[in-house]
């Protein structure tokens, strides 16, 4: 009998990918903390992984061949969002530091949980392909 990996893996492989996506933007915002004119982005995390287990998922790019990769809502995709600034400053640009630590701070912290998710998912497959 073959496995479905997406049924034995369930949202966790969607949340890693998606957090990964996320810290390459909340990254790119601590990065260009001092650039004039910058606008912080981020995504609605919730949304995009509902959208991505939902059955017709939008978040990938268009495959033209069977075995390219699936792509992932990046700085310049419209669900990419722009965080509204609490205090903006006088050169345009919108990048908090301390929220944007914060955020990449919590979501390193799930990431890491996704990922022990997905580790033991696969552990448990290995040992019950080895019959333990």
């Amino acid at each position: 009998m073959a496995i479905n990996f997406n049924n034995a893996l369930g949202v966790h492989e969607q949340a890693l990918m998606l957090r990964t996506q996320r810290t390459t933007m909340l990254a790119s915002n601590i990065a260009n903390a001092n650039t004039p004119g910058y606008k912080a982005r981020d995504m609605d995390f919730a949304s995009l992984l509902a959208q991505a287990t939902s059955e017709r998922s939008d978040v990938g790019m268009m495959q033209t061949n069977r075995r390219h990769l699936g792509g992932l809502p990046g700085l310049n995709d419209p669900s990419a969002m722009y965080r509204v600034p609490s205090q903006p400053s006088l050169d345009g640009n919108t990048v908090d530091e301390q929220i944007e630590n914060a955020a990449f701070a919590r979501n390193a912290l799930e990431h890491q949980v996704s990922f022990q998710f997905l580790n033991r998912k696969f552990t448990g497959m290995t040992k019950a392909l080895k019959g333990e």
